[in-house]
């Protein structure tokens, strides 16, 4: 008998979401002057208010009030009739130094011993289902969204659109696991206020249904497309009006949106949040490793689906454990626990070579705040830092010394090590 799964995803303007933005643009701001700042920073935003804290150990000084209304206007909440606008909201900050217990622990003389920043475990996840080794469920989630905000952002159809939205995506799958079909689809969008609740409520969906679904239909594969050829039902805005929202309809706060950020319920997810912490705490780096491994096995066709597990003990360099699940689709005679051990020894998960090989003191983390941390395209971009960046270029502009760098963005989502997991499995 064929079952159901079902992901969620929420829009930047999303309260949740636009905590994760804030609290990653701070941490952004401060790798941008200080590569070794340890940053963990929360954010909450309700009516009219958002409140910053955290503990920071940084050279740099971040202006924290321009920082944040910044993003605030990014995502679009710029107008009174929100009751919450980038130019009026009142911004607060509880933001002081870290432990230095806790700093101890991770801080070495010797680089490469550096300790993990918290105990705790992480899990990667990766699947043949989409090009880019994500479920269906989520991805398609995430992609509903993005296209909203396109649709938001260009003011040319659905001008009523308001910042704040989730959707939500079931999907059929056959009892081996093969996706049959798009069983429903959920779009709830935050709108201008309508004259007539019956003609708002007509209109949105007739929108969302010719309008939105098409266009993320349209930039899907044939074989993702084929799933929307049966009917299927589409819930938009199931409560009714939606005018309120943002962070005056409901609070937000860091790290709220975990399963969002990740694989949409698919694998499994240890508990850690991501946004505004610095990579020296494994939640977020050693998540992103994980991944990789996870994603560059499947990719290599060591296996169909794997979900890969880390776990540190706070203060130590090497993980206490790696675990690794294949769901029985494993190409060669091996058990899991003797495919963890080769694969133990091909990646180095010590906090220090983690953070080497994905370059993660630099300031990257802001593009992974929403729609997503994993599935996204790994790609190369110039930002400007300060000369504390190993690697920065200096520039003269306007007269005036700047230094730039080359980053890498998403690098996790490489498939750098293929060929290394082929070569050592004899694939």
């Amino acid at each position: 008998m064929s079952y159901l799964f079902t992901s969620e995803s929420v829009s930047e303007g999303h309260p949740d979401k636009m905590c994760d933005q804030i609290s990653d643009a701070l941490l952004d701001s401060f790798l941008t002057q200080d590569p070794e700042s340890k940053v963990a920073c929360e954010t909450l935003v309700t009516t009219g208010l958002v409140v910053c804290a955290g503990e920071v150990k940084t050279s740099a000084y971040v202006p924290i009030d321009d920082t944040v209304r910044g993003v605030i206007r990014k995502i679009g909440y710029n107008c009174s009739e929100y009751q919450f606008d980038y130019r009026s909201c009142a911004v607060l900050s509880s933001i002081h130094n870290q432990s230095s217990d806790i700093n101890q622990g991770v801080e070495r003389t010797q680089e490469e011993e550096q300790g993990a920043g918290d105990q705790g475990m992480m899990f990667g996840y990766a699947c043949k289902e989409m090009d880019n080794y994500m479920p269906i469920t989520i991805e398609l989630a995430h992609k509903i969204l993005q296209k909203l905000a396109e649709i938001r952002r260009a003011g040319r159809v659905m001008t009523y659109l308001r910042p704040d939205a989730k959707s939500q995506v079931t999907l059929q799958y056959a009892d081996n696991g093969t996706p049959e079909r798009i069983d429903a689809v959920v779009v709830s969008t935050q709108h201008n206020d309508f004259d007539e609740e019956s003609k708002m409520l007509a209109r949105i969906y007739d929108d969302v249904k010719n309008i939105l679904l098409p266009a993320v239909i349209a930039e899907c594969p044939d074989n993702i497309k084929k799933l929307f050829d049966s009917d299927y039902k589409l819930h938009v805005n199931p409560t009714g009006k939606f005018v309120i929202g943002g962070p005056h309809g409901d609070s937000g706060l860091t790290g709220r949106k975990i399963i969002v950020d990740t694989y949409g319920g698919k694998g499994a997810h240890g508990g850690g949040a991501f946004s505004g912490k610095d990579p020296s705490k494994v939640d977020r780096s050693a998540a992103y490793a994980v991944r990789h491994i996870a994603k560059n096995m499947v990719a290599a066709g060591l296996c169909k689906e794997v979900l890969v597990q880390v776990a540190y003990a706070i203060g130590v360099a090497k993980p206490v454990g790696l675990y690794i699940n294949t769901y029985g689709t494993a190409k060669v005679q091996m058990s899991d626990g003797e495919i963890a051990g080769k694969i133990n020894a091909i990646f180095d998960m010590r906090p220090f070579a983690i953070i080497n090989r994905f370059g993660l003191k630099n300031p990257i983390y802001q593009e992974t705040a929403s729609y997503g941390h994993f599935g996204r395209n790994s790609y190369e971009k110039e930002v400007e830092v300060s000369e504390q960046h190993s690697n920065a270029m200096a520039r003269i502009e306007n007269g005036v010394t700047k230094y730039f760098k080359k980053v890498t963005f998403f690098g996790w989502e490489k498939l750098d090590y293929a060929d290394k997991i082929r070569t050592a499995f004899g694939l």
